[in-house]
């Protein structure tokens, strides 16, 4: 009885060890089983892709801060930034609704998120803020969502501000038209925590 116990506690004990042996060599590529996908251990790509930039309306001139409501949120591991740069806005008379961490990190200075409704609230609010990206998402509303990246440190000193009221927003180079992206399918919003 006893030897016949020690047979099957030493095959067990055998079959583990092998097993563990097995595992590891396939965790850390050492064996390749062709049955098991790896995809899980792949690296994302450093080149992130953007959809192109849209261009605002034609004649559209900047929009009063009063009249912008803008969600900020932090895609740094700073804190109190999104704190921070939404009483910087404040100051410049925008209506910050909130302020909060995005649910993903963000590389880059900051990323506009706005509906077609909210074109020029976007671009005047880019004219704050050097390098910014824009993005067209499927809000119906004129609210604007700023999410700040790694790369911001603050917004730009007013006398940098280059907007003037009674100027037609500026078209930058290779964006689309407006008439294109009215018409077309927009992107989903980004989703971003409330907190």
């Amino acid at each position: 009885m006893h030897e016949r116990q020690a047979v099957i506690f030493g095959v067990l004990l055998s079959f583990l060890a092998l097993s563990f042996v097995v595992a590891a060599a396939v965790y850390t590529g050492n064996l390749n089983v062709p049955f098991f996908s790896r995809a899980f251990t792949a690296k994302p790509s450093p080149t992130a892709t953007h959809d192109p930039q849209p261009c605002p309306p034609a004649g559209a001139l900047p929009v009063a801060a009063g009249s912008i409501t803008v969600n900020v949120y932090n895609g740094t591991s700073a804190t109190g930034l999104a704190k921070s740069t939404g009483d910087a806005l404040t100051q410049l008379g925008f209506k910050v609704q909130t302020e909060g961490n995005a649910i993903a990190s963000y590389i880059g200075t900051a990323r506009i998120s706005f509906g077609i409704q909210g074109i020029a609230q976007a671009y005047t609010l880019a004219a704050h803020v050097d390098h910014a990206e824009l993005q067209l998402d499927t809000r119906k509303d004129a609210s604007v969502d700023i999410t700040l990246g790694s790369a911001f440190v603050s917004l730009k000193p007013t006398d940098k501000v280059t907007l003037d009221p009674n100027t037609p927003l500026a078209a930058p180079v290779g964006c689309v038209p407006y008439d294109q992206l009215a018409t077309a399918p927009a992107a989903t919003p980004t989703a971003t925590s409330k907190g």
